[in-house]
């Protein structure tokens, strides 16, 4: 598009002929014609203007649903936790004979390891090699009750470099445990005794302690309680 100069008092002024002839155009053009152009643009004004303030509430919209998404997922993990729980213990009742499952109600709440739980010498030759473990199941009240159940018994020492080492582990089922039930002057509870002769030499290599950990799973209710105790051989 070329441009024209003329000559003015104050210098020369350019005049651009592309925007001298639209104006003339719409000068010649009916009002009604003129009115109608004038009435397109500005409802394209407008919409772009509610476009642009649409962009907001759009945005808080998809950072609510967002955190929708993260509350939703964090319960359905809490349900999943919960069935596994359910499905353990349905597992644990539905292996117990009929007899076993017909104790008397009880308030089990947790379990306790005797302070007396530790390593002794059976035959005086200087080698503790017999692990003895007190198991007390304790109610709501914090008294020892005499539970049904089977217990799952694990020694491990943590301080291995290359990893946890299992030193023992070993099942007693309900119809055994009732047979190590032990009532004295001072306490009742469960000993159950277990021989690590072939391990001396494991036991005796640490001296940072071993880990203890006692399971005990309720016939009546088939809910696990564990307790954990650091032993030193």
């Amino acid at each position: 598009m070329s441009n024209e100069y003329r000559s003015t008092d104050d210098g020369r002024e350019m005049i651009h002929d592309g925007r001298i002839a639209l104006f003339s155009s719409l000068v010649h053009l009916p009002s009604s014609l003129v009115m109608l152009l004038c009435s397109c643009a500005l409802m394209l004004f407008v919409a772009g203007c509610q476009n642009a303030s649409r962009k907001a509430p759009l945005a808080e919209e998809i950072n609510t649903l967002k955190q929708e998404k993260i509350e939703l997922t964090g319960q359905i993990e809490q349900l999943k936790t919960e069935n596994k729980q359910l499905r353990e213990q349905i597992k644990a009742l539905s292996g117990l004979a009929p007899e076993e499952r017909g104790v008397k109600a009880h308030d089990l709440q947790r379990i306790k390891i005797g302070k007396y739980t530790n390593f002794y010498d059976k035959d005086n030759d200087g080698k503790r090699e017999i692990l003895i473990v007190y198991v007390r199941p304790v109610d709501s009240q914090g008294d020892t009750i005499k539970a049904a159940g089977a217990v799952d018994v694990k020694l491990v020492d943590l301080n291995k470099e290359q990893g946890p080492a299992v030193l023992g582990q070993w099942h007693i089922k309900p119809s055994e445990l009732k047979k190590f039930w032990l009532t004295s002057f001072m306490s009742s509870n469960y000993r159950l005794t277990f021989d690590l002769a072939d391990k001396i030499e494991a036991l005796e290599s640490t001296s940072a302690g071993l880990t203890l950990s006692v399971t005990f799973t309720d016939s009546l209710t088939g809910k696990a309680f564990t307790e954990q105790k650091l032993i030193k051989p």
